[in-house]
């Protein structure tokens, strides 16, 4: 995409800001230009739905200072790392100590499911396995910053990750990618992981790498996080937000938490796919329940924004969902006006991916001010 041209990894900026492969996450640029147009040097921009935190980082790069909840800790590790990442040779030295774990870890392969042997060679499974029992990622900035790095790469392209041919983006079912290897005769690659890894980690830290501090990206449900996060606010006293910033999950379209089932595994999530009972981290498929988690974020967004905050929801075209969205911003904001409605048709997107009924409805920005 041309506006994406001079953002190539050109910068510290650009070589953090991608980091993560994961789906219905803003376009930098889009991010850039929203807070760029309603928001000045210092104020605060809030992101209920964070995703991997771009929103944040966008504002952070601005100068501005970003709150946000995501509740996947998939996401959270991408968003968390981009505000807070370790210096390098505290990474490198994390990896090179995991190698050295690792060993440890060979008896315990045996024991994992038939996928991970056919998705992964052994020296990669006991590297796998350290990482997921040592690297504590909710609570030291070098382990996760260590954690994301090895997420990216987890799966992908098989000249260019740790695991046989895979997608980068959503990890196959178990079943189906052992066939499909099977039929095509692919082995797991030979990966050193930690000559791999210390590669992936000169690149990235080639230019440098950000420095932000005051922002903050929550990990939980946003139905339940935001009246904890507005009273820590208060009690230090920080302003409210000039702008929301935000897309939120759209009505039956993915299951973030299935379709991420094996990087979520190294985060300590079983070794299969998992349809979770809570209604929150599934497809969002109940279109009364859809309709209550909205109208309960953006309810409890409220007191966490100036009264001239400006509203901005990018959400997908198809009729429910770009109705229901519509109509809670409608009534939960009442003093404010839609302003600005934008049909985009982008090349590609989240809701055409997972049904190609609907690859011609787009997205719309919906903005309140």
């Amino acid at each position: 995409m041309v506006k994406n041209k001079g953002f190539r990894y050109s910068t510290p900026f650009s070589r953090w800001a991608g980091v993560g492969p994961y789906y219905a996450m803003f376009p930098s640029y889009f991010a850039d230009r929203v807070i760029t147009k309603y928001t000045k040097s210092g104020d605060w921009v809030l992101d209920p739905f964070a995703g991997r935190g771009t929103t944040l980082f966008s504002a952070a790069t601005k100068g501005r200072f970003g709150i946000g909840v995501e509740i996947n800790p998939l996401g959270w590790v991408y968003g968390q790392t981009k505000l807070r990442a370790a210096e390098r040779d505290a990474v490198e030295d994390k990896i090179r100590w995991l190698g050295s774990m690792a060993p440890r870890y060979s008896k315990h392969v045996s024991s994992l499911p038939v996928f991970f042997h056919y998705c992964f060679n052994p020296s990669v499974c006991d590297f796998l396995l350290a990482a997921r029992d040592l690297l504590n990622w909710r609570q030291r900035d070098i382990d996760r910053t260590a954690m994301a790095l090895l997420l990216i790469d987890l799966h992908g392209k098989r000249e260019n990750s740790l695991s046989n041919q895979m997608r980068q983006t959503k990890a196959m079912s178990p079943q189906y990618a052992i066939r499909w290897w099977a039929e095509k005769g692919l082995l797991p690659p030979d990966r050193n992981p930690v000559e791999f890894m210390l590669k992936k980690v000169a690149w990235r830290y080639a230019k440098g790498y950000p420095v932000f501090r005051e922002n903050v990206l929550y990990l939980g449900d946003s139905t339940e996080l935001l009246g904890r996060i507005r009273n820590i606010l208060n009690e230090k006293r920080v302003q409210k937000a000039k702008l929301l910033l935000t897309s939120p999950p759209y009505y039956k379209v993915t299951n973030y938490f299935y379709d991420q089932w094996l990087r979520l595994w190294l985060l300590g999530g079983p070794p299969y796919p998992l349809n979770l009972a809570e209604p929150c981290k599934g497809k969002f498929g109940a279109k009364k329940y859809y309709k209550k988690m909205l109208h309960s974020v953006f309810m409890k967004s409220k007191p966490l924004l100036l009264r001239d905050a400006v509203i901005y929801v990018r959400t997908d075209a198809r009729e429910f969902t770009f109705d229901t969205t519509l109509k809670i911003l409608t009534e939960v904001f009442p003093w404010k006006k839609l302003r600005h409605k934008k049909h985009t048709l982008p090349s590609f997107t989240q809701t055409s991916l997972y049904d190609n009924k609907v690859i011609t409805k787009g997205e719309v920005d919906l903005v309140f001010w």
